[in-house]
């Protein structure tokens, strides 16, 4: 563990011994979280020195670093946003808990309005992104898709809030997502503006009903055919002006590239009335972006670190094994929690897919 005002130093080895335990939430479309929980006796130097001093208050930086097989994870670079201090009568049992969130919390503290002339979208993030390079934030920004291109005199953008959430408009505009993804090594991060990443090397896979290979606790699938709309667009003829046309939304495998054979039917439309008077490739491009759909297959399930053999990551890849022909295959990590104790690492997930049946013949173990 890590600990510091902007750049944190290893904390001293009396807040190691006192750690009872550490839980790190990391999931797509949200900021990722942590608690921490001490011990805290009226004689410990978390208590005498390290409280009245100003260790523990929000806007402290938190670094958490797990080794697993001899290589690190870096599990969460996050602020300090509150913490709570729990006395008891009981000999051992006070605490003192700590909760923060990761880097985008600072994006989010001040309002501000500032206009980007000439700027594409990832030109604008990346100018954001440079107030916040002393955290040790590297950008790794995917352009847009881009069909309606107009000149920098015709528009341009203009920012009023924080800039978490105009980066979040940006982003919902596109079809993107934006996180920050702790690591490589404590002190960096990468900021992740482009597609979900549904691509790429899975991580191990998880087994289950397997017998000795059978390396995950639980798991559980839900269909849910509630979870997945037709978006349509309703534009009028450019011609006459009058004739409303709607035109259906299909999935944007350039965006969302599937991962099953059979996806799951939509039994909802749902009309975006807000593209009615843009010309019809503004329009198309609003649609694009709306067109990634939630998934109608979720997965949850619990596994042992130690058995799996590394820490399971959110925002990736992986293979589900032993499920049957229907389940099998590849999912998206949608969300990972870390449960870490003396003696224990355990790890609850969630994962989602848009249908039924792999399109991935074999699983990698």
């Amino acid at each position: 563990m890590f600990m510091g005002p902007t750049v944190a130093l290893p904390a001293p080895q009396p807040v190691m011994d006192a750690l009872l335990s550490a839980q790190v939430t990391t999931a797509a479309g949200s900021a990722s979280g942590f608690q921490l929980t001490f011990a805290l006796s009226k004689k410990s130097i978390l208590n005498t020195i390290m409280l009245p001093a100003g260790a523990f208050d929000p806007g402290i930086r938190v670094i958490l670093v797990a080794t697993v097989n001899s290589l690190p994870t870096v599990l969460i670079d996050g602020i300090i946003t509150q913490h709570t201090v729990t006395p008891s009568n009981d000999p051992g049992q006070s605490t003192l808990s700590v909760t923060g969130e990761d880097l985008t919390v600072l994006m989010n503290l001040d309002d501000k309005k500032a206009e980007y002339p000439g700027l594409p979208v990832e030109g604008i993030i990346g100018v954001i992104l440079l107030n916040y390079e002393i955290y040790g934030i590297i950008p790794l920004l995917i352009p847009p898709i881009e069909i309606d291109i107009e000149g920098p005199l015709d528009k341009w953008y203009s920012q009023t809030g924080t800039d978490l959430n105009y980066i979040n408009t940006l982003a919902s505009e596109c079809g993107y997502v934006f996180y920050i993804d702790p690591g490589p090594v404590p002190g960096a991060n990468v900021a992740y503006f482009g597609p979900e990443i549904r691509v790429g090397i899975p991580q191990s896979a998880l087994n289950i009903n397997m017998d000795a290979e059978t390396n995950i606790e639980s798991l559980s699938f839900t269909f849910d055919g509630m979870a997945r709309e037709q978006p349509v667009i309703t534009v009028f003829d450019p011609i006459t002006g009058s004739i409303p046309i709607s035109i259906p939304i299909p999935d944007v495998s350039l965006l969302r590239p599937p991962l099953a054979l059979r996806p799951a039917a939509a039994l909802r439309t749902v009309d975006f009335d807000e593209v009615a008077n843009l010309d019809p490739i503004q329009a198309a491009l609003v649609g694009l972006a709306k067109a990634a759909k939630p998934d109608a297959i979720t997965g949850s399930g619990q596994l042992d670190v130690l058995r799996y053999g590394s820490p399971l990551k959110a925002r990736q890849l992986v293979g589900v094994r032993g499920a049957g022909p229907a389940y099998d295959g590849l999912y998206y990590v949608s969300s990972v929690t870390h449960n870490i104790k003396r003696g224990e690492y355990k790890q609850s997930f969630n994962l989602g897919r848009e249908g039924l049946i792999s399109l991935t013949p074999v699983v990698v173990p």
